[in-house]
């Protein structure tokens, strides 16, 4: 890796030849980084050779960094600032801290380096370390340092956790080995020893907070595999307190402490190798000390590391469904250490405060069931005798869950090394079966779920869900891995029930209030996504699955059917109120066709609801709420109502008169006036106030600009804007081409050109958190508007700047879809292209449409991550639809040339 004799010697050759400090040097630093470089290169080289075995680099890299380090010490003190007689205050040690000290170091880590003085710092020893460290910032090395004499590190380490820390783990390098030794020493006798409790509860919090910053979740499909939760900073934190309490030396040493059995060793081993295995990786292939696992990063190790596709995943989703298997491993180890903890007295017990009274009823009948309180947790007073009976492991967490104590970690050790006691008998075993309704029913389903999970119960006991546990999907629309959602989707359904969701979710809540089948809903809920990864219709293979779950569990017929129905059709409901026009009859009468009852309706709805918010922070807004409610509502009048809604000319009128009611300073005849410029669509695919601010901006309009307005609609989470003007080809393409290079995202629009020749159309916007459109930006919005109204602005050129696919994205399949549905609407041909989202995307469907005599009536926007969903109501200039079979293959061939255009000048 290194001659480090070879390097000295041409060091010395090249210092003896130089006439000052600035010339020696000069001549040192290049011999050093062609060592330093040619070391690096040769780790590179064998991480390459052996990707897999990664790991252990992190030592070879140390390793490189200690023999660069002494060299450089060599240096400062030999030809910098020889002092061949140093006084007692000028003896220096050297050592390194922190994750260096730990002889621990990824690619590009930091190199983090104590100089200890005995005392007060002297002119040589400021010198020599300021010459020694500048030689290594000339190696381009991030290097932390601090010069500090043992009282100075005593006195901060005791107000200061971080340094503490990093002293816990100094590691003497070259110098006065005295000093390094005097430090140890008094670390332990004056420090160290005396507060042990104190160090784990400042661990602890440190963690806690550390992994709320990182999202709170060791499931997050782009997980920091440093900082983020079941990352390496987890393992540390395990070995600093094994340390910090019992002088462990080595993570090995937690056997011997008593902190874990052998077998949970090696789960740390294997865990903390794979961590660093891609921690390592990730560093060399981003040329950067990156920490964040993005979805680009994660494709590309996968491939290193030589993974495979199968037919239901890719080699990314099987990368990543390891590393999500570690991170959980990662989890099950901090319990059974903290347990360990607790047994000492070193770490506080849990708070019990909300369940006092329980636990102080605790007793005789409990005793009898087999359980005792230790440490104020849940334990079992015979082991052995709980293993004969399987059904006993999902007793516990019932009594966990009836009595609010938490599961002592002893016994949830000896659940997860008896897993295989859970087999086929005990899958169909009645008693078994209630016990797991009772606790997917519970008061607190998602902390029981989440337990039984991470110990490997749920799993176990239905294998059909073991299969999608830590299985990632891999799309930027997901935030979690399938499992982790569907849990946060269960959350969501218990906090619903429990009313902490009246006011934000009213329909959802009213539901509930009124009463569903809580049985049926729950369990389609587990089971809606069990089916992914399997390479068939998720949805369909998940229904079939149901079909033989729900019986296990007890269910008659009826409600095993009604389970699969709604697993089969869990997606439909957001499909429909997304990606259709709500206000064409025929969109809710087909939909009517599909539910059939009320109460599927019902469930469905909220089922679709937590589905929805289980994906993730940000994902459920106003405007989804908008659009799922109107459908509900919708809905259920057309099933209620002896299967009709009423007729067109009936909402034609009413919309007319509540227009009327909206202008009360409007004369009669200015309303009938307004009334009969518009036909039919206008008046059913509008409400009463966008209405209104159509009937307020044509009648002051200016004879050679647009009249505009742009404001929040609250009810719609989203920023509205209205444009009224002269009617001409291509004005919807142009709308949406300004809207889009002024950075709002359409999700919504109508357009309508009235009798007398004038367009309105509208843009409901939002931004890309899906949140209004900023207010502080509505006057960029209306410059560009203009400028691409008055040609100063070439769509096209401006968007073909920006078409390029971001990194990030790039390895996400998405794959173009295009239908044509002539059924779904009594008077348009609907639409939907289905392709990967980009600036200008509706932009140029639009004006393909437009130039290929295509009337475009709305069109409505979804976006799931990378992929769009555009759908467009279109007639041909004819006012008909498109039936003939040729000229809908033509279009779809030139949609196609639009979604990936060629480069070249624009035509």
């Amino acid at each position: 890796m290194i001659d480090t004799d070879a390097v000295h010697a041409a060091m010395s050759r090249a210092a003896l030849g130089a006439p000052d400090r600035g010339a020696i040097r000069g001549a040192a630093v290049p011999i050093l980084r062609a060592a330093h470089q040619a070391g690096r290169a040769t780790i590179a080289a064998e991480v390459a050779a052996r990707p897999r075995e990664a790991h252990r680099a992190t030592h070879d890299y140390a390793w490189l960094m200690d023999q660069i380090v002494l060299l450089t010490f060599e240096l400062a003190t030999s030809w910098l600032h020889p002092k061949p007689n140093p006084t007692a205050s000028e003896r220096v040690a050297l050592l390194a801290v922190g994750g260096y000290g730990r002889a621990e170091l990824a690619p590009f880590s930091d190199v983090d380096l104590l100089f200890i003085t005995p005392y007060k710092q002297t002119a040589w020893g400021e010198s020599m370390i300021e010459s020694m460290l500048y030689c290594l910032w000339d190696l381009r090395l991030k290097v932390g340092h601090s010069v500090r004499t043992i009282d100075d590190c005593l006195r901060l380490a005791k107000t200061d956790v971080t340094i503490r820390t990093s002293l816990l783990e100094q590691r003497f390098l070259v110098g006065e080995q005295s000093l390094a030794t005097t430090l140890n020493d008094r670390l332990w006798s004056d420090l160290f020893d005396r507060t042990g409790p104190e160090f784990v509860q400042l661990k602890l919090t440190e963690r806690a907070e550390r992994h709320k910053r990182q999202g709170g979740s060791r499931y997050l499909l782009e997980p920091n595999v440093k900082e983020g939760k079941g990352g390496l900073r987890d393992l540390q934190t395990l070995f600093w307190i094994a340390k910090y309490l019992n002088r462990a030396q080595s993570p090995g040493e937690l056997v011997k402490v008593g902190a874990f059995t052998p077998a949970e060793y090696r789960v740390f081993a294997d865990a903390a190798d794979f961590l660093w295995m891609t921690r390592v990786h990730l560093h060399l292939l981003t040329n950067r000390p990156v920490e964040q696992l993005t979805f680009d990063t994660q494709v590309e190790i996968a491939a290193m590391l030589g993974y495979q596709a199968t037919d239901g995943q890719r080699a990314v989703e099987r990368f990543m469904h390891d590393y999500f298997l570690h991170a959980k491993n990662v989890g099950d180890l901090t319990r059974i250490f903290l347990a360990v903890l607790e047994a000492r007295h070193v770490k506080p017990r849990p708070s019990l405060t909300r369940s006092m009274s329980r636990v102080f009823s605790f007793g005789r009948e409990a005793a009898r069931q087999g359980y005792r309180l230790r440490n104020g947790r849940l334990d079992l007073v015979d082991y052995d005798g709980f293993l004969e009976k399987p059904v006993n492991i999902l007793r516990l967490f019932q009594e966990q869950m009836t009595t609010g104590i938490p599961i002592h970690p002893d016994a949830l050790r000896l659940v997860s090394a008896n897993l295989r006691l859970i087999d086929d008998r005990t899958r169909t075993d009645p008693e078994a079966n209630g016990i797991f309704l009772s606790l997917l029913l519970g008061a607190d389903p998602e902390r029981t779920l989440r337990l039984m999970n991470e110990v490997g119960v749920l799993g176990a006991f239905m294998p059909e869900f073991g299969r999608v546990v830590a299985m990632m999907q891999f799309n930027m629309y997901h935030h979690y891995t399938v499992d982790e959602h569907t849990i946060q989707a269960i959350a969501t359904l218990s906090r619903i029930e429990a009313g902490g969701y009246a006011d934000s979710l009213p329909t959802s809540s009213e539901i509930m209030n009124l009463g569903v089948n809580r049985r049926v809903l729950y369990v389609a809920l587990l089971l809606h996504d069990i089916g992914k990864g399997s390479g068939r219709d998720h949805s369909e293979y998940g229904a079939e699955l149901a079909l033989a779950i729900c019986p296990r569990l007890g269910f008659d017929e009826a409600d095993t059917e009604l389970v699969s129905w709604l697993v089969r059709n869990h997606l439909v409901m957001s499909d429909v109120a997304q990606k259709r026009d709500l206000a064409e009859p025929r969109t809710v009468r087909d939909f009517a066709a599909i539910v059939k009852t009320p109460t599927r309706l019902r469930l469905l709805t909220v089922l679709t609801v937590c589905d929805i918010i289980g994906v993730g922070p940000g994902v459920w807004n106003n405007w989804k709420a908008v659009l799922i409610r109107a459908l509900y509502q919708n809905t259920m009048e057309f099933l209620t109502g002896g299967g009709h809604a009423a007729g067109r000319g009936e909402r034609e009128r009413g919309a007319k008169a509540a227009l009327a009611a909206a202008l009360p300073d409007w004369s009669e005849a200015e309303i009938e006036a307004e009334a009969a410029r518009h036909y039919a669509p206008y008046w059913l695919g509008l409400d009463t106030r966008t209405h209104a601010i159509f009937a307020e901006l044509t009648r002051d309009m200016p004879a050679d600009a647009p009249a505009v307005r742009i404001e929040l609609n609250e009810a719609r989470d989203a920023t509205e804007a209205c444009f009224a003007m002269a009617d001409h080809p291509g004005i919807f393409a142009r709308l949406a081409g300004a809207l889009s290079l002024a950075g709002a995202n359409v999700v919504d629009a109508r357009t309508y050109t009235s009798s007398d020749g004038i367009a309105t159309a509208v843009f409901w916007l939002q931004d890309k958190e899906g949140r209004p459109y900023e207010r502080a930006r509505l006057s960029r919005l209306r410059d560009s508007v203009n400028r691409i109204l008055g040609g100063e602005i070439s769509a096209r050129r401006a968007f073909r700047e920006r078409e390029q696919v971001k990194k990030r994205q790039r390895d996400f399949i998405v794959p173009t879809r295009i239908r044509f549905d002539n059924l779904g609407s009594e008077i348009y041909t609907i639409i939907e292209v289905e392709t990967r989202d980009r600036p200008g995307l509706l932009y140029d469907l639009a004006r393909t449409l437009t130039a290929n005599n295509i009337s475009i009536a709305s069109a409505i926007i979804a976006t799931y991550g990378e992929q769009a969903v555009d759908v467009f109501y279109v007639k041909d200039l004819f006012g008909l639809k498109l039936h003939a079979e040729n000229r809908r293959r033509a279009l779809e061939t030139r949609l196609r040339a639009a979604i990936a255009p060629q480069p070249g000048p624009e035509r």
